[in-house]
Formats: structure tokens, C-alpha cells, sequence
């Protein structure tokens, strides 16, 4: 991968590699467009298979929040961490702790939060050396975002169920979850309260049982999930799974959940489109926990809060209704709701300094 020919092709500002010998830190932190704002996006900690898949992640990913949280409305731009490693075995306090330095040295240019594979505590602990994080467990603070996050996925999924089926009722829909972690379990109850019949997969068998024991579905393996007869696949899990190899199984009418970067590609978006398959761009369906942190730089309000997140409802709709409008695929429709935010905010501001 040529690095800065990755930078300039979608114009980023800034990637920074972390190393921590005590500790055994090895992050990227990547901002990607400070326009609206300081860049505000999650740490994730992932197992990658090699330093170029992390950096590659962290890039998608960053940008990727810059999309999200314009799409939100939140005056933010957009930045990323992953962190190389096992988040079951590896974590310590240390190693959040020599993050958090890194973090505040970027003096406010990115503030972080929790992902896949974080939890609060690890955010209380990057919170010793800095104050540039939200979702921490103190006083006055939001805490754990994934049940916002789950909250906003599943009224998405309910305005695309509008626009699929004419009501917006998922009572009696059977619905495919992968990915059983934070967001993927809140979700799957705010399903099961509704009436909808689960289908879910996890590659952690304790997960699987939780939601099994607690709520009822019908589990399958991870690699059965893209097969499955469903109205609905959420993926709740990590990015690319729409792709050459699963498009040809499904059998799903809409595309909607938690997951970043659903899409491997662009194409596999027109492909959907193609298809008839309605697919909620993940940027814009999944930005309830975004939306719930950046509370907390206002001085966190949780009803607030909430009726921001209830309002994914809303985004949502207006994307499906721009990619009707002009006959477009809706990433590109969300995309573009996006891009004309960034351009109108930035013919008056310019890059956050701090």
C-alpha cells in the first residue's frame, strides 16, 4: 500500500503511528478532515493479521466518521484508532495509558471513544492522561454508546422498513443479526421486543448463548449467516461483508445495521442497487453512538441525547428518499447529503486548530 498516495487520494490530513515498549502499544491514530470540527471517532482494538490491514482499517475507518458525523448533523470532523491486538488476552492498563498520551498530544485535534473491542474502563483509563475522550464512567459523563448506537440502528431499520414494505412495523419480520457484541445484543432486544423473529451468529459461542438464553433465536454459523431466508440482514460485526462472495447469497430485501464500512467496495453498492435490495448506508443508520458521546462535550444531557439518536429515523429517510428522487444507489445518495454539509460549513470555517 503507497501511504501517502492512499492520503491524498481522499485528502487526509494526518496518520500517526503509536508504539509503546512497556506496554506493547502498537496504534494508528488517523484524522481524516477537521472541517466541521475537532475529528471525533472510536478506538478500536482488532487482532489484524498484519500492520497493513490495521493502517488500511484505521484509513476506511476515519474517513468513514468524517461521512457519519456530518450525515448526523454534529459539528465534527472525522478520525479513527485501531490498536493491534487481542482485546480478550492483551489489554492492561498500561497500554490504554500510553494511548491517552498520544491522544493528548494531538492537543484537541481528535477526541476518542469506544469501538469493537474497548470498553468504558479502558476509556477510563486513557482518561488518566487526557481529557480528549468521551463515553467514560465519571460524573456527568455518557458512559457505554452502544445502547444508543443499537437504539438508532433500530429506528433506521424501521424507516427503511417503510420504505420496503410500507409500514415501518417490524413486528413478525425475520431478521439476521451477525455480530452478538454491545451494539449486536442491544439491538437484537429492541428487536425481540418489537415481535421480530432472530436469526444470529457471533464467532464467540458465549455471545451466541447470552442472546439464546435471554432472548430466543434460531442461531446458525457465521459463515450459514449470508444464506439465511431473512427480511432483513443486520451486520453488526466488522466491515466488508458485502462483497463478490456474499452478494450472491442472499436472499435479504434490506441491508441494515451497526457494522462500519459495510460495503468492500463501491460497486458492491451498485450491485445492491441492481439487486432491489435496500441497503441503509452504515454511516448514517449507526451514528447513535456518535451522536450519544459527542453529548458530553455540551455537558451530557441523556434525554437530550436521546432525541437526537431518535432522529436516525429521520436521516435515514431522507437518504432513501434522495436515491429515489434521482434513482441513485443509496450510498451515493448519503454520500452526497454528507459531501453538501462539509462543502456549506466549510466555505465559512477553516481546519480545526484547537
Amino acid at each position: 500500500m503507497e501511504i501517502f498516495e492512499c492520503l491524498q487520494k481522499y485528502d487526509y490530513e494526518q496518520l500517526v503511528i503509536c508504539q509503546d515498549q512497556t506496554s506493547g502499544l502498537k496504534a494508528v491514530i488517523c484524522i481524516h478532515d477537521t472541517t466541521l470540527g475537532p475529528a471525533l471517532g472510536g478506538t478500536r482494538m482488532w487482532d489484524y493479521a498484519c500492520e497493513e490491514d490495521a493502517i488500511f482499517d484505521a484509513l476506511r475507518l476515519a474517513r468513514g466518521m468524517t461521512y457519519k458525523n456530518a450525515a448526523a448533523g454534529l459539528n465534527l470532523g472525522g478520525g479513527k484508532t485501531v490498536i493491534i491486538g487481542d482485546s480478550r488476552t492483551q489489554k492492561n492498563e498500561e497500554l490504554f495509558r500510553a494511548f491517552g498520551r498520544y491522544v493528548q498530544s494531538l492537543n484537541g485535534r481528535y477526541i476518542t471513544a469506544e469501538d469493537v473491542g474497548t470498553t468504558v474502563q479502558d476509556m477510563d483509563w486513557v482518561h488518566l492522561e487526557t481529557d480528549f475522550v468521551t463515553g467514560v464512567s465519571s460524573c456527568g459523563a455518557s458512559g457505554d454508546p452502544s445502547p444508543m448506537t443499537a437504539r438508532g440502528v433500530w429506528r433506521g431499520m424501521k424507516a427503511a422498513a417503510m420504505e420496503a414494505y410500507g409500514s415501518d412495523s417490524l413486528s413478525g419480520k425475520t431478521i439476521a443479526i451477525q455480530g452478538l457484541g454491545h451494539v449486536g445484543y442491544y439491538l437484537a432486544k429492541h428487536l425481540h421486543e418489537e415481535g421480530a423473529k432472530l436469526i444470529v451468529t457471533d464467532i464467540h459461542d458465549d455471545l451466541i448463548k447470552r442472546v439464546i438464553d435471554e432472548i430466543g433465536a434460531t442461531a446458525v454459523r457465521p459463515e450459514e449467516i449470508f444464506g439465511v431466508k431473512a427480511d432483513i440482514f443486520a451486520p453488526c460485526a466488522m466491515g466488508a461483508v458485502v462483497n463478490d462472495q456474499t452478494i450472491s447469497q442472499f436472499k435479504f430485501q434490506i441491508i441494515a445495521g451497526a457494522a462500519n464500512n459495510v460495503l468492500k467496495e463501491e460497486h458492491h453498492g451498485d450491485k445492491l442497487h441492481e439487486l432491489g435490495i435496500l441497503y441503509a448506508p452504515d454511516y448514517v443508520i449507526n451514528c447513535g453512538g456518535v451522536i450519544n458521546v459527542a453529548d458530553e462535550l455540551d455537558g451530557y444531557n441523556y434525554e437530550r441525547a436521546l432525541k437526537k439518536v431518535e432522529k436516525v429515523y429521520d436521516n435515514v429517510a431522507k437518504v432513501l428518499k434522495i436515491a429515489k428522487e434521482f434513482k441513485i444507489p443509496t450510498y451515493i445518495a448519503a454520500d452526497r447529503m454528507a459531501e453538501q454539509r462539509i462543502e456549506r460549513i466549510g466555505r465559512i470555517r477553516s481546519n480545526y486548530l484547537s
